[in-house]
């Protein structure tokens, strides 16, 4: 064989190896599906990002989890009340400044304020993972919104509650409560304390649970502000100190796993107390993606992470021995970790207070403001 002969084979070959690597390195790309292209695409553009943006209200405590995952990726986070978060976000648009990618928050403040002033890209497109997008591995099967339209607003919180109702043991047995309507028994007037709900904080979920499950409705809430002499609070520590020295009976939306952990006579009704059951409350655990996001692809390696499994067994693991513990709306996960109080049960019937529709606490204070003033109390 001529010298160049012998070139032109070897050129010959190379330029074979070459195809035959390409169209083994097509096949490769064409073996995965789609969403893990899409998945490693997005997590290498986040990495160039270098960096996420996250406010938070509640459940900050499981950051360190997300910066362990994915250290590349820098986290910057303001942990406030959602109220806070709320505001600030709103005097930064003021401003035309676009600093945040991800807002996680109680329902309330995010839909009068950041959903209402339009801050918000629809979420749905930012979920790649199939373990976040499989509907079925989710609570009743489906995904959960905030918003109406069921785009913007996911909630991966269904804590249970049962009214978040506390009482004094020394002052009340538990075992003379079937229903919620005992609470308003005449032998408790002038002994029930409730956090006024008027003022941003908690109570307001549990107040719609009581103002929309069919058994209690609008005459409870009357008869509960309007007959019972009710004391109302605003500082969250002393509502809860009040019930523990004994001052009063019966509290409405009082906190009281520190003082019972410190064995103190504190308790709180709950699964398989009331007869009406309970409600499910998404607390802080509403998720958003800011429009105009500074770390679009981050933001989006932060939301799929959140929702995963190893996000929300963190999250559950890392809140349960804190004053806000959370029942994922995850149920592929282990719910070892989440206290009894706010696990959903089976056999218990939970209304799902976090509808879209009963978002507003308008209605409720309506009939409360109407109670307290024929109480002379307001």
């Amino acid at each position: 064989m001529s010298s160049s002969m012998f070139r032109l084979f070897r050129l010959g070959a190379l330029a074979a190896s070459l195809i035959l690597y390409g169209l083994h390195e097509m096949a490769g790309a064409q073996a995965k599906p789609g969403w893990q292209q899409e998945w490693e695409k997005t997590v290498e553009a986040a990495k160039k990002e270098g960096q996420v943006t996250v406010y938070i209200a509640g459940y900050d405590a499981v950051l360190p989890e997300f910066e362990k995952a994915y250290p590349e990726i820098k986290l910057v986070a303001v942990a406030a009340r959602g109220s806070q978060l709320a505001q600030r976000l709103a005097t930064e648009r003021r401003a035309e400044k676009y600093l945040v990618d991800v807002l996680s928050a109680g329902g309330g403040s995010m839909t009068r304020i950041v959903y209402g002033g339009k801050m918000l890209d629809p979420i749905k497109p930012a979920l790649i993972l199939p373990e976040v997008t499989d509907p079925t591995l989710w609570y009743q099967q489906k995904h959960h919104y905030a918003d109406k339209g069921e785009e913007y607003m996911f909630n991966y919180v269904g804590s249970a509650t049962y009214g978040s109702v506390s009482y004094n043991t020394d002052l009340v047995d538990p075992k003379g409560f079937k229903s919620y309507w005992d609470l308003l028994d005449p032998k408790w007037k002038g002994k029930i304390i409730a956090r006024d709900i008027r003022t941003p904080g908690p109570g307001s979920g549990n107040a719609r649970f009581f103002f929309y499950h069919p058994e209690l409705g609008a005459p409870f809430i009357r008869k509960l502000f309007g007959e019972m002499n009710v004391t109302l609070f605003r500082d969250y520590r002393q509502g809860p100190d009040w019930l523990a020295v004994g001052k009063y009976a019966i509290c409405f939306s009082c906190d009281v796993d520190v003082l019972q952990n410190q064995g103190l006579p504190v308790r709180s009704f709950g699964a398989g107390v009331f007869k009406e059951g309970g409600a499910t409350l998404q607390q802080f655990g509403s998720l958003a993606l800011l429009n105009q996001a500074p770390h679009p692809n981050a933001a989006k390696v932060f939301i799929n992470w959140l929702l995963s499994r190893q996000g929300q067994i963190a999250l559950q693991k890392r809140l349960a021995n804190g004053e806000s513990p959370a029942d994922s709306m995850r149920i592929d996960i282990p719910k070892d970790d989440v206290p009894l109080l706010v696990r959903r049960r089976e056999g218990v019937n939970y209304l799902d207070a976090t509808k879209p529709e009963w978002s507003s606490t308008r209605p409720v204070l309506k009939v409360m403001n109407e109670a307290l003033k024929a109480a002379g109390k307001q």
